[in-house]
């Protein structure tokens, strides 16, 4: 195994808790990686350098032997220089095209763009690789500072981008060679699922490869920790050949069962923090960080003891409690014209929703009527559409909704608009991105507002998915509660904006 040899090379490598290596055919890849960073002035750790060959191996067909890479560290231990590491070596020796970084928050992915580019330009044959302008050949324009949008272009047209995690994901990019995945306790779904299928295309020599890094997170406070703890419990397993997994934490399955004395070691601290064997973390500033942080996220962010969600139990929450009552203001009021939709459940039980732009202009959902039964459903909308200004009817076309849409045409004498099945995901898919958007500063930054009714978070608290090939929708059968009021609410939404209604008429308060 990788890490029997590794102990062996370095009697004093600290070696994670938990080291899960598949066997690959040929680990020369590792071993050139590791001479190229120290011809290249990076200065790696033997813990770093054994992370970066542990990821290199390749498969008797020449393919990486792991698609996938995890990594959990407490932080501040040097996780972003592994990253930095592959990165580099994929771009000036790999010659991977396209590699793309992402962190959850825009100055942790600026701050990794940053010292990317102090590495370049210390190394005069690095340097003489990048980007330069067409007239003249002299100017580097390889270096691309936008916000939000920074990247790192070689003279072959092969770069690296440095993207947070917004509602875009991204959309339009494909043939990524290495997906990068930076503060991977803070990950949602939604996101993973946009990103991850940018790798299908790869046409890379050793096929694509996906890296997560990231921190034990407490389900407390962290709302999207769901992805990085699949990852880790596969990693746990021992047994996927596709996954390589290290984690540098304490033998405990939740920050409360950490006896105070165990917590309170340094030399507990050395076995989870290889920068203080290294030298880079001193045991004083240890001492001062147990005083000054709270016990509990003491030994989450520095001893990496995670309380992990129930996977099982959680299942697949896109929409988090924070974003969702960010976007709550109960003084918004709809106004016309509107896109109103219907829902009925498995229990047959019937939603009517509506969406369209609120007095000051910005998106908003709205529950009008959800009860048992659904014979009130076609006179209740006949009432609306003489009420209120509407645009579209709509509802899933392939929902048990769609038995009703007849009934619904005669009695309000509009054409019920049925979503085929790539339209709900996109309605499931918007809805999701709409509440999450974050802006570069890290905080939500949502356009859509609700009005804080009970049945309509109930239902996204409730909402789970079904996958959908590479995607996913809202799951009636799945969701722990009546999953009408937010399918309802989505599908309205998204033909608000497919309709695009704020060009429609005068808008008037209803």
């Amino acid at each position: 195994m990788v890490a029997l040899a590794a102990a062996e090379e370095f009697p004093e490598l600290v070696l994670p808790r938990v080291c899960h290596v598949p066997e690959a055919h040929d680990w020369s890849l590792g071993d050139q990686a590791i001479e190229w960073c120290r011809e290249h002035r990076m200065r790696l750790d033997p813990e770093q350098e054994f992370m970066l060959r542990s990821m290199l191996g390749l498969s008797e067909a020449g393919l990486w032997q792991s698609f996938e890479f995890g990594l959990s560290a407490p932080r501040q231990n040097g996780k972003g220089e592994v990253l930095m590491a592959r990165e580099l070596f994929g771009l000036f020796v790999l010659g991977e095209r396209f590699i793309v970084h992402s962190a959850h928050e825009f100055k942790t992915s600026v701050r990794h763009f940053k010292r990317i580019e102090e590495v370049i330009r210390r190394n005069p044959d690095l340097l003489a690789r990048m980007k330069r302008s067409p007239v003249g050949q002299q100017r580097i324009v390889g270096f691309l500072y936008s916000h939000g949008d920074e990247s790192i272009e070689l003279q072959d047209g092969s770069k690296i981008e440095f993207r947070t995690r917004t509602k875009s994901g991204l959309k339009g990019v494909d043939d990524v060679a290495l997906l990068v995945l930076d503060e991977a306790q803070i990950l949602s779904e939604w996101a993973h699922g946009t990103m991850v299928p940018t790798l299908r295309a790869s046409t890379a020599e050793h096929g694509p490869q996906l890296v997560y890094a990231g921190n034990a997170p407490d389900k407390e406070k962290d709302d999207h920790a769901i992805v990085w703890t699949r990852v880790r419990e596969r990693g746990l397993e021992l047994a996927d050949e596709s996954l390589v997994y290290h984690e540098y934490s304490l033998d405990f399955d939740t920050p409360d069962e950490v006896p105070e004395y165990v917590a309170r070691d340094p030399e507990s601290w050395r076995r989870v923090n290889w920068a203080m064997v290294r030298g880079r973390i001193q045991e004083a500033h240890m001492q001062k960080e147990l005083r000054a942080l709270g016990w509990r996220q003491f030994i989450t962010e520095l001893l990496n003891v995670g309380d992990y969600p129930d996977t099982e139990l959680v299942g697949n929450q896109e929409i988090s409690d924070a974003a969702w009552a960010d976007c709550e203001d109960t003084d918004s009021v709809l106004a016309d014209p509107v896109c109103i939709a219907f829902d009925i459940s498995p229990s047959r039980r019937a939603t009517i929703s509506a969406a369209g732009l609120n007095q000051h202009g910005k998106k908003h959902v709205e529950v009008i009527n959800s009860r048992e039964g659904t014979n009130w459903v076609p006179e209740r909308l006949a009432e609306l559409c003489a009420k209120w200004e509407v645009v579209e009817l709509v509802c899933d076309g392939f929902g048990p909704a769609n038995k009703f849409a007849s009934r619904v045409e005669e009695q309000t004498g509009l054409k019920v608009r049925r979503l085929n099945s790539g339209e709900y995901v996109d309605a499931c898919g918007m809805f999701a991105e709409e509440v999450e958007e974050v802006g570069a500063d890290g905080k939500w930054m949502s356009n859509l507002v609700h009005i804080g009714q009970e049945q309509l978070t109930t239902s996204v608290r409730g909402a789970r998915t079904r996958p959908l090939v590479d995607r996913w929708a809202w799951s009636r059968s799945k969701s722990r509660t009546d999953s009408g009021p937010l399918i309802s609410c989505s599908i309205a939404l998204w033909s608000a904006v497919d309709r695009d209604l704020g060009n429609q008429g005068e808008w008037g308060i209803l």
